[in-house]
């Protein structure tokens, strides 16, 4: 058991991507971590594939490049519902765009293509694109996002992460999905229920992925949409862990995290190194 919990040895390419000092408890759960950040509007008319969005981004470049995700809204919802997830993502060390879909209506697996296409403007196109290393790139969404983000997991798998957020999808199974998947799911979720979507979501993933179920204690469908210091903590430690190879963030993955605010965590602890 004492190997399990060891820090592993971090490799050269590991250490290449660190950004930011050593992680703790408290600078996971902050509000801000150590970057300044900027953003940027992106109209919806400069844009195709997608309903435009917001960029922040760490204003420093002097640890070099960013990893980046893309995070879509749920079926209704705007960039607005998801915006707290921009700055405290990026103070963390990332370009973060939270988008606006096409129409608010918009299903699952549209939202799935519209989330890789803001990647693609975010790392060919946008203003900030110098700043992100396009091979560290996941992607995140609520509700109907959720869904989307699963799909777009699937569809590209060359991504680094993937988190869906209370997630909502008709599919049920995802044996295909070849990325880092963290799935969130809240245990008062009336909408998506766990029990037939962010569970089966997780279950259905290869017994061979990294992959992870996060269930949020005294949590509704809506959870997402307003400040957790959950969601961020968790989110941070695996976008930290898998875009940024990170193992640093390992301890606050595995072995599995318990308290008041989870109301279940599941893991294929340890993760490969």
């Amino acid at each position: 058991m004492a190997l399990a919990l060891a820090a592993p040895q971090a490799t050269a390419a590991e250490t290449e991507y660190r950004r930011g000092p050593a992680p703790t408890n408290s600078s996971i759960e902050a509000l801000r971590g150590p970057f300044a950040v900027s953003e940027t509007s992106v109209s919806s008319l400069l844009v195709t594939g997608f309903g435009g969005g917001t960029i922040y981004y760490p204003t420093s470049t002097a640890e070099g490049t960013f990893g980046a995700v893309a995070i879509s809204p749920g079926y209704t919802g705007t960039q607005s519902s998801i915006s707290w997830l921009g700055p405290r993502l990026a103070s963390q060390g990332f370009v973060v765009f939270t988008i606006d879909t096409n129409t608010t209506l918009d299903q699952p697996d549209s939202r799935a293509d519209q989330l890789l296409a803001a990647l693609d403007y975010l790392t060919q196109r946008s203003s900030v694109r110098t700043r992100i290393d396009n091979t560290r790139l996941g992607v995140m969404g609520h509700s109907m996002g959720g869904g989307g983000t699963l799909r777009a997991a699937e569809q590209r798998p060359s991504l680094q992460a993937a988190i869906p957020l209370t997630g909502w999808h008709t599919d049920k199974t995802w044996g295909s999905v070849r990325v880092p998947t963290l799935v969130i799911g809240a245990d008062g979720d009336t909408i998506a229920p766990v029990s037939s979507h962010s569970e089966p979501f997780y279950t259905t993933l290869p017994s061979t992925l990294d992959k992870a179920y996060l269930e949020l204690n005294g949590a509704t469908h809506f959870t997402p949409n307003t400040s957790n210091t959950t969601i961020a903590k968790y989110s941070i430690s695996w976008l930290k862990r898998f875009i940024d190879n990170d193992t640093r963030y390992e301890q606050f993955l595995c072995p599995a995290p318990r308290g008041a605010a989870i109301q279940e965590y599941r893991d294929t602890c340890p993760h490969s190194t």
